[in-house]
């Protein structure tokens, strides 16, 4: 018998790939050691020191590393991270920003240009409001702690400037303090959330807002996906398709502890109704993998990269992900 493959695989603690993380479900030749680990350090140690055999990463720092060079990674269809992110723009109630072309001209803050919340934020802000990167002048550091940097170096247009704050300050204080008008993020500001009066979001009925985006566009963003060591899928080209297998069992898992109505798989009272809900509006399959489901988000994310300033290629999907699983799934 075959010894079986043993590889790290670094992601965070998502429902959708815990059976992998605790051995439910076990890749097909594959003995994966799954490193829990918060994104931030993820991230920072895949894209520094390309640490892990199979990782998440940043979609928005997959695309500027890939184009670069810069890492030694191919991705995989998988998409452990997906987020409407309309709830994530804050605003101070004094900057006068009562709606997105308010923003034109502003001050906004943002923990790192390149990262994908921002990503999507930017994108739609264009495509549905007419605001683009360049309307607005951007800063960039720490949210709640100081000194945070770009992981990848920006190589950006002329027309788009984004200034670093000083080490001593936090994005999260100078919005409270109105040094800054308004705030992009993947998480809401700590001053937003113990109630300040100094700062709201910009869609308050956000929900309604992405329900009609997505009807009308078909994006469920992609925040993160799964790359693998290339030296690996050189040497063992089966590993692509057998974790694909893997993650989506992981995930039909989960799916069918939503559809039990005798036990709560979390602790939402209402779970039920919201996954109801959602299935009324997104289909079965609401998180799903592969490229022929994905590929019009995929092109989305593309474009918008180049439009950003963040890439200067028009890559192709091709370009992205493991060859062998470009096709659609085989049928038994």
């Amino acid at each position: 018998m075959m010894e079986k493959l043993t590889l790290s695989f670094a992601c965070a603690d998502y429902d959708r790939i815990r059976a992998l993380s605790i051995g439910t479900v076990k890749p097909t030749g594959i003995n994966l050691i799954h490193l829990g680990l918060p994104v931030e350090e993820i991230f920072w140690r895949l894209t520094k020191n390309q640490e892990f055999d199979v990782s998440e990463m940043s979609f928005s720092s997959y695309l500027i590393a890939k184009e670069r060079g810069l890492i030694d990674y191919t991705a995989i269809p998988v998409f452990p991270s997906r987020f409407f992110r309309h709830s994530c723009i804050f605003v101070n109630k004094h900057s006068g920003i009562k709606k997105p072309s308010d923003l034109i001209g502003k001050k906004v803050g943002v923990p790192e240009y390149q990262m994908t919340a921002a990503l999507w934020i930017r994108g739609f802000l264009e495509h549905d409001y007419g605001v683009k990167a360049r309307d607005i002048s951007w800063f960039s550091g720490g949210m709640e702690q100081t000194g945070r940097h770009e992981k990848i170096k920006l190589d950006l247009p002329s027309d788009i400037t984004v200034q670093p704050i000083q080490e001593h300050q936090t994005l999260n204080n100078m919005l409270e303090d109105g040094e800054i008008d308004a705030f992009i993020t993947a998480r809401a500001p700590s001053a937003f959330l113990n109630g300040s009066s100094n700062i709201e979001r910009l869609f308050p009925h956000y929900v309604e807002v992405e329900k009609e985006y997505y009807l009308r566009t078909g994006y469920f963003p992609i925040m993160h996906l799964i790359v693998i060591r290339n030296a690996i899928l050189e040497k063992h080209p089966w590993v692509a398709n057998n974790l694909i297998t893997a993650f989506e069992q992981s995930k039909q898992l989960v799916y069918d502890e939503y559809n039990q109505t005798a036990a709560l798989s979390t602790s939402l009272p209402w779970q039920v109704n919201e996954v109801e809900r959602t299935k009324s509006i997104m289909g079965e399959d609401f998180w799903p993998y592969g490229i022929e489901k994905n590929i019009s988000t995929i092109s989305a994310a593309l474009q918008y990269s180049r439009e950003q300033g963040l890439t200067k290629t028009e890559m192709s999907i091709e370009d992205l992900f493991v060859t062998s699983t470009l096709f659609s799934k085989f049928k038994i």
